[in-house]
């Protein structure tokens, strides 16, 4: 049997998370809540993909895909 699969899309402007408005936002970047999510998937034996665009056709893509 195969592992469940799950893809995880951050839209616009969440590549800046970290760096702006750390009092809101908070101080953890994008990349460091993928590398958490990928550790919390490889524990509970799943696989995650995770993307980012601040294009609304990509997102689009992404998920027609």
């Amino acid at each position: 049997m195969s592992k469940k699969k799950v893809l995880v899309i951050s839209g616009p402007n969440l590549n800046l998370l970290g760096t702006r408005e750390k009092n809101i936002y908070g101080n953890f970047s994008l990349k460091e809540i993928y590398l958490k999510m990928e550790d919390i998937s490889l524990k509970r034996d799943f696989l995650v993909e995770c993307k980012q665009s601040n294009s609304e056709s990509k997102i689009i893509d992404l998920i027609q895909n």
